[in-house]
């Protein structure tokens, strides 16, 4: 044969191969594309705004959450539902303000109430579409049989019922509590009663690990509701002195690494491009606890409060392929903003029962600045209304307020003590020149004033606010205790 014949016909069946390869590949991309994504959740317990490296901190290594954001987006305006543990876990997984569905303050052992079953939560919307769902770690939602996980839309439930400082070993027990032993459940059976918690996110991690392994080739939504860094905090012997923060900031480097496994897990199996990862807090550092708490730098305040370190938390979303990478944004959005998100990436129904939040897919994928919110409302304890956030402008009404400043701070797991301070006349502030709150102009913006007083007003006709004695007329009843007569 010819060598320039032979050399062709190389030529073009190489070329052949080629385009044969890339259409391979194009049709394997093109078929991911379609498939549902999955979803992941991992939802810290009170820790500060500045608790990551790459929002801040000057002395807690998160190596995994910062790489997390240099492929991903980065809120810098996320705010938690409620500025505590139980109301801030309801608005997540059910898109409401948790005032909407009876959820105020934080549960007690042996709570008669509950979240409601006749709620829809994310994972209840999932697995109508043949999701796998699992939540592994802290419930906090009602510890009766009737409100926990496995009732409330989750297959497999592995974790503690409520916070983990609700146990004999609380430094106020005695005085102030009379816990009972911490009970660990899989599923709907207590395995064990902890008296160390020091493997605990370990144990979740490997949970979490062994649930996107067993569920690779299905769609699934996993929860990873870490009880750290709540107090009291227990870390595993690989991070135990590894941090410059002390004590606090090894907890903080084992959840980053927790974070790292699952990412890692997602690659392995060739699911990173198709899963959605979520990272933020229930609410803000506790700051009573001193050096055993976080920082909510440079916002005031911590949990328990409406004020921007009460609420606003750290948020990474990561879904290469899809969203942008590296990504920063400062447009507001709130927790009860993620369930209709989800919904709309995995083409899921909304609840049947109203809720508040709204789709932010636009603003995730940078297709859009503007928040579809007219306001965000921040209520606190049962049912008052503390603040308006509208636009760049965050308004608060006359409340009693908890605050650390001025006071001895809590050392090595017990706690200082708060002082009370009264706020008796109207507080704006505009975060757009005053991130910090530091200089209250409502006196130079009366129109401002007025239209969030406005917009305040419509809302208490709604939801209510017991500061003003205004009952809401759409508020739902939580899930109740079934009592024999």
């Amino acid at each position: 044969m010819n060598k320039k014949i032979f050399l062709g016909i190389v030529c073009c069946l190489s070329v052949l191969a080629c385009k044969k390869g890339t259409e391979e590949k194009s049709d394997e991309i093109a078929t991911n594309s379609h498939k549902q994504p999955n979803v992941v959740i991992v939802f810290t317990d009170d820790q500060g705004y500045e608790d990551v490296g790459c929002f801040g901190s000057p002395d807690i290594k998160t190596p995994h959450l910062d790489q997390m954001a240099s492929e991903g987006v980065k809120l810098t305006s996320f705010y938690s539902a409620q500025a505590v543990c139980s109301a801030s876990r309801a608005g997540l997984l059910t898109g409401c303000y948790p005032n909407r569905i009876g959820i105020h303050n934080a549960f007690m052992p042996d709570a008669k109430i509950g979240l409601n079953p006749e709620e829809t939560t994310i994972a209840d919307m999932l697995k109508e579409q043949g999701y796998a769902t699992a939540i592994y770690g802290k419930w906090h939602l009602g510890d009766h049989p009737d409100f926990m996980p496995n009732n409330q839309g989750f297959d497999d439930y592995f974790g503690i019922p409520y916070s983990n400082d609700m146990w004999p070993l609380h430094p106020q027990q005695g005085p102030i509590f009379n816990f009972g032993p911490l009970p660990l459940y899989e599923n709907e059976k207590v395995i064990d009663t902890l008296t160390d918690q020091s493997q605990l996110t370990t144990q979740i991690t490997e949970r979490a690990v062994s649930f996107i392994d067993k569920n690779k080739d299905n769609p699934f939504f996993l929860y990873v509701a870490h009880p750290q860094p709540h107090v009291p905090l227990y870390v595993s012997d690989k991070f135990k002195g590894k941090s410059e923060r002390g004590l606090y900031g090894d907890v903080i480097m084992e959840i980053d690494w927790s974070v790292g496994q699952i990412l890692e897990t997602l690659k392995k199996n060739n699911l990173d491009r198709n899963t959605l990862v979520i990272f933020t807090s229930d609410n803000g550092p506790w700051l009573a606890y001193g050096n055993h708490a976080g920082s909510a730098d440079p916002f005031r305040e911590g949990k328990g409060t409406a004020w921007e370190g009460g609420q606003r938390e750290p948020f990474i979303a990561w879904y290469p392929g899809t969203l942008p990478a590296n990504k920063t944004i400062n447009t507001p959005v709130m927790a009860i903003d993620i369930l209709p998100t989800v919904a709309s990436i995995t083409e899921s129904k909304l609840p049947e029962k109203e809720i508040d939040g709204k789709n932010v897919w636009p603003i995730l994928s940078g297709a859009s600045t503007e928040t579809p919110h007219e306001a965000f409302f921040f209520y606190y304890r049962v049912n008052e209304l503390f603040g308006v956030r509208y636009k760049d402008w965050k308004l608060y009404f006359p409340h009693r307020y908890r605050t650390m400043d001025g006071q001895e701070p809590g050392k090595d797991g017990l706690p200082g003590e708060y002082r009370f301070v009264d706020m008796e006349a109207i507080e704006l502030y505009n975060l757009a020149t005053d991130s910090i709150e530091s200089t209250n102009v409502a006196e130079e913006n009366p129109e401002v004033v007025k239209t969030i007083m406005a917009i305040a007003d419509e809302k208490r006709k709604e939801l209510g606010d017991s500061l003003t004695g205004i009952e809401g007329s759409e508020n739902r009843a939580p899930g109740q205790v079934k009592t024999e007569d």
